[in-house]
């Protein structure tokens, strides 16, 4: 048997979640089981998978020791984080601009990449003590591809994550990016179907929808032009994976330095695009981040601008 105590981070979070996160390896089938033998137990009686923890709240698990993380965590070991260019930060969240090739996760090569330097930063001043917490670690709400630079918003207690997430989910953050692109694209409104192709790891558009492919929607307004080259700013009213890159090549405007969708361009090593401005529509006010209604963040100073100014 092993116990817990609901801490400010486990406030909210489904009882099932909570012991899922504890108990990482047990098979969902003996997971339901333990709650209908009562082995599973809150303040010393039964509850259901469903019951939100409340902050001091008993957690007793009669469950055995094989599927539990181990008693002794890891000491966590911070890495480098002196990159770590920070736009907005608060008590419940963090906005830091990811430069061109850093991952947002591992992928287990060992590779440095963006959440662990923000563990780090937070670890560091005081904001994250892992040995502290039961099952929550604060985690990225929104991811760009590595070759991508821009905004990424990162989660420091649950309930920011939550309501990130619902915000996200209902639209209620505008993302915009600026690009680098060949051609001109005529400013507008487009709708396409996208379909994903995860063995190769690449995305096809179509006009019309086919099989298993998802409608998206991106709008693109020509900014400045040079030659052949476009400053293009783009908003994403749907997010796929991909979706600007594979549109705008779709459309017949492929982005400088994007391999995948267009060609290598010399002295790049990833595609000119930033997700350069965040906007926070009107939040509802039960939610814990409802003070971001309206606010605006910008990377003015990108590298995608910078490239531009240069040519």
């Amino acid at each position: 048997m092993r116990s817990f105590t609901a801490g400010k981070n486990d406030d909210g979070v489904r009882l099932l979640r909570f012991c899922e996160k504890v108990c990482p390896t047990m098979p969902k089938s003996l997971m339901r089981k333990a709650f209908r033998n009562k082995r599973i137990k809150i303040n010393g009686k039964k509850q259901d998978e469903n019951y939100r923890l409340v902050i001091g709240d008993l957690i007793e698990l009669y469950i055995n020791d094989e599927f539990f993380v181990n008693d002794i965590k890891p000491v966590f070991k911070p890495i480098e984080y002196n990159n770590l260019n920070i736009v907005y930060e608060d008590d419940n969240i963090i906005l830091v601009n990811k430069p061109f090739g850093l991952l947002c996760h591992s992928d287990n090569k060992n590779e440095s990449n963006l959440i662990d330097m923000i563990l780090s930063y937070l670890y560091e001043n005081g904001q994250y003590s892992p040995e502290k917490e039961n099952s929550f670690t604060p985690a990225l709400c929104n991811r760009i591809d590595q070759g991508t630079e821009g905004i990424v918003i990162a989660a420091k207690n649950y309930h920011a994550l939550v309501d990130i997430n619902q915000i996200i989910r209902d639209n209620l953050v505008e993302k915009t990016y600026l690009c680098v692109t060949e051609n001109t694209v005529k400013d507008g409104k487009y709708t396409a179907f996208l379909k994903r192709d995860k063995t190769a790891k690449k995305v096809s558009v179509t006009k019309h929808q086919v099989a298993d492919s998802k409608e998206i929607i991106t709008v693109f307004n020509t900014l400045d032009k040079k030659a052949n080259f476009n400053l293009i700013q783009c908003v994403l009213i749907t997010g796929r994976t991909h979706q600007i890159r594979a549109h705008l090549a779709f459309l017949g405007s492929p982005i400088i330095g994007d391999r995948k969708y267009g060609k290598a361009y010399k002295g790049l090593d990833s595609q000119l695009l930033c997700a350069y401005k965040l906007n926070f529509k009107n939040i509802p006010d039960n939610l814990s981040i409802s003070y971001l209604s309206g606010k605006e963040f910008t990377v003015e100073n990108n590298s995608v601008k910078n490239f531009y100014n240069n040519i």
